[in-house]
């Protein structure tokens, strides 16, 4: 599970940006995906159930659902 951290906003974006990109890049490949996995799973999660995204056709497409 993932840290939740707050920002000061007097700090620029910028900064934040890099601080987040280096985090990134000193994780091992293996890390990096199963990041995305975890994170998929959040996704799902507060979706109700139901996956952002759905095979339509060929490959897969972002669509909103029809309310």
């Amino acid at each position: 599970m993932g840290k939740l951290k707050l920002y000061d906003t007097s700090i620029p974006r910028e900064l934040i940006a890099e601080e987040r990109e280096s985090v990134y890049l000193s994780r091992s490949p293996e890390q990096r995906f199963f990041s995305v996995l975890h994170l998929n799973h959040i996704s799902v999660a507060m979706n109700g159930g139901k996956p952002l995204k759905s095979p339509q056709g060929k490959g897969l497409v972002i669509r909103k659902p029809a309310i």
